[in-house]
């Protein structure tokens, strides 16, 4: 089966009320693992590649990898650029085989975001890959992705129609509470997402694809696996599971996990390696660590977003 875009994806989600998993892939393992829980479960991908990873692997190495997934599975899998800030990037992308791509102009002023994502749109879809816009700032860290919670900033919905109509996007990611990296809320507080936000995104933009970024919910097991065998992760915090699947069952289409996977590699890794200090063939930690990304993954596809058997 070929690349797909996500348009069928997120027309099947909303109706149905579920959420496409969006992985951040840098290497073959990761990719295996995510592929194969799809595979088992039955749920549609997308595979999402940063500017950082096409920096780490190179696209050549990734594209490569992605196809013997697509061959290997014979899924429906979405090639998604994530967090692409300029239009060279999202350009360099839709000529190299994505079937879609971010323009992530959220550090912008409005009118500049609506002509930087107007400008990859018409590129875009002329070669027919679809788009995902971004309004409003999610604070964190991720890969080249860094904003202080001084200059993050929450989706005002009475911009959301004007900056679709203008722009022509295919899907819109909103921050409405989530923030990138492992340490999402304070130690001691409630974590909270801002559904009436959503709500009123959703009824101001009726059946049109929402998508949620730093959505990792940190997975706790992980943590205390890093700091058991001599990490020091000491409060990362993630967003709930249950507001996530709720997230789901509204206009959340897509929902964004990168720093889970992450977590679940080098939690595996570090503790295997203790309990087998004479061991130095990457394969002996590596395949480990893959077996665990995917029992993460299908966990996430089943328990949170829903999407199994929906492939």
């Amino acid at each position: 089966m070929p690349l797909v875009t996500s348009e069928q994806m997120f027309r099947n989600a909303y109706a149905e009320g579920y959420a496409i998993g969006a992985f951040n892939v840098n290497n073959m393992e990761i990719i295996q693992g995510i592929t194969e829980a799809a595979a088992e479960v039955k749920a549609p991908i997308i595979l999402q590649v940063s500017a950082g990873a096409r920096k780490y692997a190179s696209h050549t190495y990734l594209m490569k990898l992605i196809e013997a997934a697509l061959i290997e599975t014979d899924l429906p899998i979405c090639l998604h650029l994530d967090h692409g800030d300029t239009f060279e990037l999202c350009k360099s992308c839709v000529d190299g085989g994505f079937t879609s791509v971010m323009i992530d102009g959220s550090h912008f002023g409005f009118e500049e975001n609506v002509k930087l994502t107007k400008q990859v749109v018409e590129y875009a879809h002329a070669r027919g890959v679809v788009v995902e816009g971004e309004l409003g700032r999610l604070a964190g860290v991720e890969d080249d992705v860094n904003v202080s919670a001084e200059d993050s900033s929450y989706t005002r919905p009475e911009e959301v129609e004007a900056f679709v109509s203008r722009t022509g996007v295919d899907s819109l990611a909103i921050a409405i509470g989530t923030s990138h990296g492992a340490y999402k809320f304070k130690p001691g507080t409630k974590p909270q997402l801002r559904f009436d936000i959503l709500e009123e995104v959703s009824r101001r933009l009726p059946n049109f694809p929402i998508v949620l970024h730093g959505a990792s919910s940190v997975m706790p097991e992980y943590v205390k696996m890093i700091n058991d065998n001599g990490g020091n992760m000491p409060d990362a915090i993630g967003v709930s599971e249950e507001m996530l699947r709720q997230a789901a069952r509204l206009a959340v289409c897509k929902i964004n996990i990168d720093t889970d996977l992450r977590l679940t590699m080098t939690g595996t890794i570090r503790s295997y390696l203790n309990e087998h200090p004479d061991h130095f063939d990457p394969r002996q930690y590596l395949k480990p660590a893959r077996e665990n990304i995917k029992k993460m993954v299908v966990h996430k596809l089943v328990n949170v977003l829903g999407c199994d058997g929906k492939a």
